[in-house]
């Protein structure tokens, strides 16, 4: 089995990430991980606080830089109170969202300058990187009408209410930090059904050891 014991997944709107998150938690467990599943921003009450803040309400209500400090200050509680700890004590971390959310979201598509989130990633995530991250590919326009049918998360739809403009530009955010750290990150199409999906995540997840 393999080493990874911090993963990431990510990718835009819809793409299918919470549903894969919990199918490859049941396939570790089975196989004796202990596995905590958490998410960004939140994992911990001040974080999810936060998160009410970034996920609702008018679209520009916050400029780009105000978001990525957002986010990072919930990164620092999530990190400190959830992520290490978790770490340190040998179990599996799976993370719905981490640092490279905001890269793309608040870099690539929101215009916030590169230096500024390098900065920030820097001085709060320091050498807690992840071990794998997944990066969950589909077009915008298929992700949107996804999200949007999602009758249970219409109050956190601020995001999805940017356009498809946003969103094209949030997608060549995510491929561009992959291209960059081919190491790290792996590709998966989610444009497949969710079996095929899952199954591709699992050969991932299994060769990254």
């Amino acid at each position: 089995m393999m080493s990874a014991r911090f993963i990431t997944f990510e990718g835009g709107e819809g793409s299918g990430k919470s549903t894969q998150i919990r199918r490859l938690a049941a396939r570790l467990q089975e196989r004796g991980r202990d596995v905590l599943i958490t998410r960004e921003p939140g994992g911990t009450p001040e974080a999810e606080a936060i998160r009410g803040l970034l996920v609702s309400g008018d679209v520009a209500r916050w400029t780009a830089r105000s978001e990525a400090l957002l986010n990072y200050a919930a990164r620092e509680q999530h990190l400190e109170q959830v992520i290490r700890p978790a770490l340190v004590s040998g179990r599996t971390v799976l993370c719905d969202r981490f640092m490279d959310s905001t890269r793309a979201y608040q870099g690539y598509a929101g215009g916030c300058e590169p230096g500024f989130i390098d900065a920030l990633e820097r001085a709060v995530v320091g050498p807690t990187r992840p071990d794998l991250t997944l990066v969950f590919d589909l077009d915008p326009a298929i992700g949107l009408a996804r999200a949007k049918s999602r009758g249970d998360h219409q109050a956190e739809d601020r995001y999805e209410r940017k356009g498809l403009a946003f969103h094209g530009k949030l997608r060549e955010g995510f491929l561009d930090i992959l291209r960059k750290d081919p190491k790290r990150c792996r590709l998966v199409d989610a444009s497949q059904d969710i079996d095929a999906v899952a199954e591709d995540v699992w050969s991932i997840v299994e060769a990254a050891g």
